[in-house]
């Protein structure tokens, strides 16, 4: 413990940020996602590889070894436990460079993991990428060097890309923030939020409230194209009849042409809208400015929110966005608010700031690392941070609820169906508290 207070003194002395600046590189995390020609398919690959879980998850908040919950330490009250081993466990962040305020709110957040999990004998390294692909193998390296047996980091699609040459060469296990599913393979694990849990929840929802005709438009770049194909796959489980998918350039300055097309407004004006909407739902994989035209364009060609249900995903988690009237009553699945209501108080009155959106994915993969440690050093000598120990299918119970690790790498989450109503984002579906026995 007191190795890594030294370390983060020396890395880094301001616990003070400005939120403004920190907002907008959590909304830069979603481009975060590379280049790379997205060839991996892994809503095609979901439930067949995946166990069912037996148990509720493991409630990260407390460590539990052989199925009984240990009191987590608190600042004032350290568990001391000198029969466990040393363990090592490095985190990788942009702690400098222009990204530096975003990698130390999440060390931020790590340390808060630290303090409630951690044990005398639990060390974190921290360690700088620099954001930067260079500073992310030189980082992961020292890591590997001082003795790391787990990595957790980087942040970007490029460190993460570069970093996993290290560890995979090393055959030490990563557990990375990036939301690039293309990077995720039985040795490197993403925490990041990832498009696919989301469609299948707000589809699986919305056809299960009647909404069996959906259009989709959708921007034609990584995202997007991950998201149409997901969506064409579970649409197809679900029973939806999709009327239309549009696909438009995020560069084109002029979406009228487009959306008027999409809206078939002029074939329903020329039969005097006797066939109604062309569907009963239109889903949006966008957020921001873009949320916004696309909802104003439907307005205007005469498919209001009454009229036409707007769904979308995680990138609709916006309360600013829940204030445009073009887009309420519009449904997306997120993890459920409440959960990180508590991480997020504790973060301000810690550190007299407010953490950015995926600080949480820093305390969570702490937190996991540290109980995976104590569980495994309990039960066989040596920390579980081996394959199957990661990809337990009963999951575990972090900040932002529950979730778990597919063999592939990728994550999947217990989500909840969240509406704009009135200006306000609710709960109008909760996010489930096990894997057991999973419908959503």
């Amino acid at each position: 413990m007191h190795n890594f207070l030294n370390n983060l003194n020396n890395l880094n002395n301001s616990n003070f940020f400005n939120f403004l600046l920190l907002f907008t590189a959590t909304l830069f995390l979603y481009g975060c996602m590379g280049g790379g020609g997205y060839n991996a398919k892994p809503w095609l690959n979901n439930q067949n590889k995946q166990q069912a879980a037996h148990q509720n998850p493991s409630d990260l908040s407390v460590s539990e070894v052989n199925g009984e919950a240990l009191e987590a330490p608190t600042l004032g009250n350290k568990v001391m436990d000198k029969s466990l081993a040393p363990v090592k466990v490095a985190i990788l962040l942009p702690l400098s460079g222009k990204n530096a305020k975003l990698g130390q709110s999440m060390l931020n957040a790590a340390q808060m993991a630290l303090f409630d999990i951690g044990y005398n004998n639990f060390e974190l390294l921290p360690k700088d990428t620099k954001g930067t692909p260079q500073g992310a193998r030189s980082a992961a390296r020292s890591a590997i060097k001082d003795g790391a047996q787990l990595v957790l980091g980087p942040v970007f699609s490029p460190s993460v890309k570069a970093a996993r040459q290290v560890t995979q060469s090393a055959n030490i296990n990563m557990i990375a923030f990036s939301t690039d599913w293309t990077l995720a393979n039985n040795k490197t694990f993403l925490i990041g939020f990832l498009p696919f849990d989301q469609i299948e929840r707000v589809i699986r929802y919305a056809s299960f409230n009647g909404y069996k005709r959906i259009g989709v438009i959708s921007p034609i770049n990584s995202y997007g194209n991950g998201v149409v194909s997901a969506y064409q796959e579970i649409a197809q489980n679900a029973n939806i009849k999709s009327s239309r998918i549009e696909r438009f350039s995020p560069q084109d300055t002029n979406l009228s042409y487009i959306m008027r097309k999409f809206s078939d407004y002029d074939s329903r004006k020329a039969n005097n809208n006797k066939f109604g909407a062309p569907y009963d739902a239109v889903l949006m994989p966008v957020g921001g400015p873009m949320a916004r035209e696309l909802g104003s364009f439907l307005n205007h060609y005469d498919l209001p929110p009454r009229t036409v249900k707007r769904l979308g995903t995680g990138l609709m988690d916006n309360k600013a966005l829940a204030q445009d009237r073009t887009l309420n009553g519009a449904w997306f699945a997120a993890p459920d608010p409440q959960y990180r209501k508590k991480f997020e108080r504790r973060y301000l009155a810690t550190y007299k700031s407010i953490p950015p959106r995926i600080a949480s994915l820093a305390y969570d993969a702490t937190a996991l690392s540290a109980t995976l440690a104590r569980i495994g050093l309990k039960n066989k000598n040596r920390p579980a941070f081996n394959h199957s120990a990661i990809t337990n299918p009963n999951g575990f119970s972090g900040v932002d609820g529950i979730f778990r690790f597919r063999h592939d790498g990728i994550v999947e989450r217990g989500l909840a169906i969240m509406e704009y109503r009135n200006g306000h984002i609710v709960v109008i579906d909760k996010a489930p508290r096990t894997f057991q026995h999973k419908a959503y």
